[in-house]
């Protein structure tokens, strides 16, 4: 016979199930389906966090997948997520998180903890701060001509860190949205432009927009 207090130890607690988090934060994800015989590695792209619960996260990235395609996001926030793309938008996808009661309860606390930490601000020393700018968007042009599109991990008045579906040589000239430079570094998830020249602040975003804009 189970009694009533039987039946509420053997609930899963869905104490934090409903928490939301809505924020910009910078991650990374996999699309593990796309993985090719000749690929050494899986190509990992950066992303940006628009909205988070334990059931289902909205990120924008350069490559934008199939509904029904499994992703594999990690944030270090909120640790690796994997699940499959529920909806495909503009900039990027909506994904449904495939975990355990359990660990959604872990996810649900952080998630609620992400919500009430105020992150100390450690002062940039750096010459040109770096920002995340409103819209990541945008298309590089390399010196044949070719455009591809990509994801702006984020941006200063000296250049440019980016995420996209090619991997160009240090020294690479290209230019990203209308502004002109050279790769001189890899990432993780993408590479690093530097500008041919120091860019006035209040004029980035708009020359960073996709060209045709």
């Amino acid at each position: 016979m189970v009694t009533g207090l039987d039946k509420e130890e053997s609930r899963p607690n869905y104490e934090w199930h409903d928490v939301r988090f809505i924020g910009a934060l910078i991650g990374r994800y996999a699309l593990p389906a796309r993985r090719q015989p000749e690929d050494e590695k899986l190509p990992v792209y950066a992303c940006r966090l628009c909205s988070i619960s334990t059931r289902m996260l909205v990120a924008m990235g350069p490559v934008v997948g199939e509904e029904g395609e499994t992703v594999s996001a990690h944030f270090d926030e909120f640790g690796i997520l994997r699940g499959r793309i529920a909806r495909r938008l503009p900039q990027g996808f909506v994904m449904d998180i495939t975990i355990s009661d359990s660990e959604r309860e872990r996810l649900g606390a952080k998630i609620a903890w992400q919500k009430k930490c105020v992150h100390s601000q450690v002062p940039d020393k750096r010459e040109h701060k770096r920002f995340q700018p409103r819209d990541p968007r945008t298309t590089i042009v390399t010196g044949d001509g070719t455009r591809h599109s990509c994801f702006i991990i984020d941006v200063s008045q000296s250049g440019v860190a980016v995420s996209a579906p090619i991997w160009p040589e240090i020294g690479t000239p290209m230019a990203v949205g209308r502004l002109v430079g050279r790769v001189i570094r890899h990432l993780t998830v993408g590479f690093a432009v530097q500008f041919v020249d120091i860019q006035a602040l209040d004029e980035l975003e708009s020359l960073l927009q996709p060209l045709g804009n």
